[in-house]
């Protein structure tokens, strides 16, 4: 069978990174999660004061941005991929609520944009990669064999933050995830760059009301399907 790209695209927090986790596990293929370097990027502007205020210093990111290396190992022990940000692992810090409220921002910023979309081109130039995102179908990868574009309700997506983050320990709000993802969805949509949309040929899935396994088996199929074709 032929390999493939499989780009999967959606709204924040609908479920494209245990997906596309999902599936290139069965199939072996490398999974990449944009979402994670945008939020390194985000993480990194935070470290290095960057980020004041809420207020982002574009000159000082574009003096540091050749300087940002970010990279995805995958633990063993976990049975994960994790993001690394110059070297260090930052899988846990990126996804906390301070980058989480600033990472679409930083999103954004065209250069951001241009630099990340590079790497993320480089490391599926061979195939044989699952990759989500807001404009891998779109974008990065418009070629892409088989697009999947993911959707849920904003209450269901925010329930599903909320308990993902309060299992962990987190001290959250439900309001304040309620609100960050509807921001978020916002500014996905209507930004000037790569703006989040489904894609022509992308196959639509609304699982505010299915489960994760019932989708997972649904999308294995079609890419059963294409790498058959």
């Amino acid at each position: 069978m032929k390999k493939i790209i499989i780009a999967i695209d959606g709204h924040a927090s609908c479920g494209k990174s245990t997906l596309a986790k999902d599936l290139a596990r069965k199939l072996k293929y490398r999974y990449i999660d944009t979402g994670a370097m945008y939020r390194a990027v985000t993480l990194f502007a935070l470290q290095n004061n960057i980020i004041i205020n809420n207020e982002i210093n574009k000159n000082k990111l574009f003096d540091f941005i050749e300087k940002i290396k970010i990279d995805f190992k995958y633990n063993l022990e976990l049975d994960k991929s994790e993001t690394f940000l110059n070297n260090i692992n930052v899988e846990n810090k990126i996804r906390g609520m301070e980058v989480s409220n600033l990472v679409s921002p930083i999103s954004i910023i065209g250069f951001v944009r241009e630099k990340l979309v590079l790497l993320q081109q480089e490391m599926g130039k061979n195939k044989a990669i699952v990759m989500d995102g807001r404009d891998i179908g779109t974008v990065v990868f418009p070629d892409a064999e088989l697009k999947i574009f993911l959707t849920a309700g904003v209450e269901v997506r925010a329930k599903r933050r909320f308990d993902e983050l309060t299992k962990k320990g987190d001290n959250v709000n439900f309001d304040e995830i309620l609100l960050n993802l509807t921001t978020r969805d916002k500014i996905d949509s209507t930004r000037k760059i790569a703006p989040l949309k489904k894609a022509e040929n992308a196959i639509l899935i609304d699982n505010s009301n299915i489960g994760i396994k019932q989708q997972f088996e649904k999308v294995l199929e079609l890419c059963k399907e294409k790498k058959k074709n």
